[in-house]
């Protein structure tokens, strides 16, 4: 049977039972581990690798959340529980937008799920818990480090993102579980900033407020059931005010309109951008995925309008294989 890599919590960080007034170990059970194996000619295997690992968590009957990178175009799925117990699970659906994942246990898990709470209620100074597979030694006592704006390369944005100090080893799906015991974000990233003088590292964790109107869709259709935003298959960066492209998604619209490493993006339809939020913002108010987007790039000294055909995302994926 498949074994999650190691990783360890320094004990100086781990949470301890009577620092909170809900039932710690209880909560911790809750939070499982996925181990996800994904074709060699998936889309995302050169990116995201063709084995992934990390955290999900139980918010109902066998239905587990996680963060969507880890299961999309996964064909087989492992739910390792917190007593060593394994079992099959399957993918339900993955929201584009949030970044949230869906998986279905394919076995019986007799663990109570997490309760949803409000994570709009958040305050900069909470303390919080961020769990992992593996109880308390598995998981980080921490404080919300900031509540903000997050813009990802890969055409991602969201407008309330948490952050949280300090960071998880394994934050991929981790839980961020509130002082009332409730799971209010689903762990995503680990990034860096410099704060009093010093480098530190922090969770970007996605806020469960987007789950909830979207996971009746998830659940029914393995997607949210409205047409999805235009995506052009380019990875952008800020530099010095500007939106330069350091990456092309391989058979995307910007490889097929033969858009280049280092283009620097002017202009959506006409409207100057400066940053990835204008620029996202921009992209998706041209309409849904198949509009035609026009950009102003600047190449080599050179400034040039064209056109690209945008397309859904997920069209680029291969469909999951049912159990």
């Amino acid at each position: 049977m498949p074994s999650l890599t190691e990783w360890k919590v320094p004990p100086d960080v781990q949470p301890r039972a009577e620092d909170y007034g809900f039932d710690l170990e209880q909560a911790l059970d809750a939070v499982v581990g996925l181990h996800c194996i994904v074709p060699e000619d998936a889309f995302t295997a050169e990116t995201l690798g063709t084995e992934r690992a990390g955290n999900g968590v139980l918010i109902g009957d066998g239905l587990i959340l996680t963060i969507g990178y880890l299961i999309t175009e996964a064909e087989t799925i492992w739910v390792h529980l917190g007593d060593g117990r394994v079992v099959q699970g399957t993918a339900l659906g993955v929201d584009q937008e949030s970044g949230f994942g869906l998986v279905q246990a394919l076995g019986e898990i007799d663990i109570a799920p997490l309760p949803l709470g409000e994570s709009a209620t958040a305050k900069i100074g909470d303390r919080v818990v961020i769990g992992g597979v593996g109880g308390r030694t598995r998981s980080v006592a921490g404080k919300i480090a900031a509540t903000q704006e997050f813009a990802g390369y890969w055409e991602y944005l969201l407008d309330d993102a948490i952050f949280t100090h300090p960071a998880h080893p394994n934050w991929g799906g981790a839980a961020l579980i509130n002082a009332r015991g409730e799971l209010i974000g689903i762990g995503s990233l680990q990034i860096e900033r410099e704060h009093g003088g010093k480098n530190e590292h922090l969770n970007m964790i996605v806020p469960i407020d987007l789950l909830k109107p979207v996971l009746d869709d998830l659940r029914t259709y393995g997607r949210v059931n409205k047409p999805p935003r235009p995506w052009l298959g380019l990875y952008a960066a800020e530099v010095e005010d500007r939106v330069v492209v350091v990456g092309i998604a391989k058979k995307g619209p910007a490889a097929r309109a033969e858009l280049k490493t280092g283009d620097v993006i002017l202009a959506v339809n006409g409207e100057e951008v400066s940053d990835s939020v204008e620029f996202y913002r921009a992209l998706w108010a041209l309409g849904p995925a198949g509009v035609d987007v026009p950009l102003t790039l600047y190449r080599g000294g050179d400034t040039f309008d064209v056109e690209l055909v945008s397309t859904d995302r997920s069209k680029m994926l291969k469909a999951p294989r049912l159990h």
